[in-house]
């Protein structure tokens, strides 16, 4: 604290509060890249073989996420050539009375279109948070987004083509391509229990934000399923299998996108046999104002505002917190658009004095269940980070 204060010229105000196991953030700004086809260059990108890139909070201040600032999480090469009036989608499986394929133009004229926004994070949001650290993209907090989405819903589909009662799990298939190159090899292909698939909100969508999907993001057909791991809502789609099984689709079994059944150390090797599906996201929220790093002026009054979700479920109570989690303030919290969108909160701050402070934010679910101050429990592929969001500002 002593070291911080130097650095930043200034007082650091109730540091005799701050938590030993944490470090200050300091009051460095965000680095931002550019590069990626379709996105803002404010982007940061992980990496480029495949694209992957994350938002920045600060730029998610919005209730319904601009398309050109969605984050990007692929698997494998996204289809270069695409043919809107040939595109087709089979729904397969062995739970179906006979498979069926569709067009696109089929989609749109034979059935009820739906709207919904939803949001979507990757189960890896957060991941570079994690000691000792897990493999994968080092996602910090900008991999999530709440757009709205447009098409027809699975279950309406799923009526039509007829599925038997032993229906168990649907599993999807895209046209993205093996980063081996090899065309026969299927990038990743998960699915959700029929339960979900079922949802109202579960959508075979061609738009976001009324306007073709974009490349990176899908375009032109793709699954959206609110609320769990995006993983699970299928890009470039052209395939959903109906199982009498739980799906065996690549990045179903082993670690991907699963956490362990227990509790487990830190750097813990778990066996494949310990480890459960991910499937709705814990309870957690970001600031998006003011951006970290931020000056106040003298006064000390300043609004605070972002963004708050629960998986399946609804956000009742937002806090914020300026002395390292000793007092809570409660913010206003708006409802979801509808069901399996996120909520805007927002609140007024005044700092008491001259000096460094953090801002922590921290949302509360429908059940009670909080977001902890401190990481939560550690697993091998850094899933499910839902430790509150801190941003450093000064007044001066």
């Amino acid at each position: 604290m002593a070291t911080l204060a130097a650095i930043v010229g200034s007082k650091v105000v109730f540091a005799e509060n701050f938590p030993d196991e944490l470090e200050p953030i300091g009051l460095e700004t965000n680095q931002q890249d550019d590069g990626i086809p379709g996105k803002s260059n404010q982007l940061k990108i992980l990496n480029s073989k495949p694209w992957n890139a994350e938002t920045p909070p600060h730029l998610l201040d919005d209730e319904v996420t601009p398309s050109h600032l969605m984050f990007v999480r692929n698997n494998g090469i996204p289809p270069t050539e695409v043919d809107v009036q040939n595109w087709t989608l089979t729904i397969d499986g062995e739970s179906v009375n006979k498979p069926i394929t569709f067009g696109i133009k089929e989609l749109m004229n034979d059935f009820d279109h739906h709207s919904y926004n939803l949001t979507l994070e990757c189960g890896g949001n957060g991941r570079s948070e994690f000691n000792p650290p897990a493999k994968g993209n080092q996602w910090g907090l900008g991999a999530v987004a709440c757009t709205k989405w447009t098409g027809v819903r699975l279950k309406d589909i799923l009526n039509k083509v007829g599925i038997k009662d032993n229906a168990v799990y649907i599993g999807y298939y895209g046209a993205d391509t093996h980063l081996t190159g090899d065309p026969d090899k299927v990038v990743i292909s998960r699915g959700v229990p029929i339960k979900k698939a079922l949802e109202d909100e579960t959508l075979i969508a061609w738009a976001m934000n009324d306007k073709a999907i974009p490349a990176m993001n899908g375009y032109p057909l793709r699954l959206v399923i609110g609320g769990w791991p995006a993983s699970v809502s299928g890009k470039w789609l052209t395939r959903i299998s109906v199982r009498d099984k739980e799906h065996d689709g690549p990045k179903m079994g082993g670690h991907s996108y699963r956490v362990p059944k227990f509790p487990v150390p830190p750097g813990t090797k778990v066996p494949d046999d310990q480890m459960k599906i991910i499937e709705s996201m814990p309870v957690k929220s970001i600031i998006t104002y003011p951006k970290t790093g931020a000056v106040i002026p003298k006064g000390g009054t300043f609004e605070v505002r972002g963004n708050a979700w629960a998986g399946d479920l609804k956000v009742t109570k937002m806090e914020i917190s300026i002395d390292f989690g000793v007092n809570w303030t409660k913010c206003e919290l708006k409802d979801p658009i509808n069901r399996l969108a996120w909520q805007r909160w927002s609140t007024k701050v005044k700092l008491p004095e001259f000096g460094y402070y953090e801002v922590w934010a921290r949302a509360t679910d429908e059940k009670g269940v909080a977001q902890p101050m401190v990481l939560p429990g550690w697993n091998p592929k850094g899933y499910l980070n839902n430790a509150s969001h801190r941003i450093a500002v000064r007044q001066a």
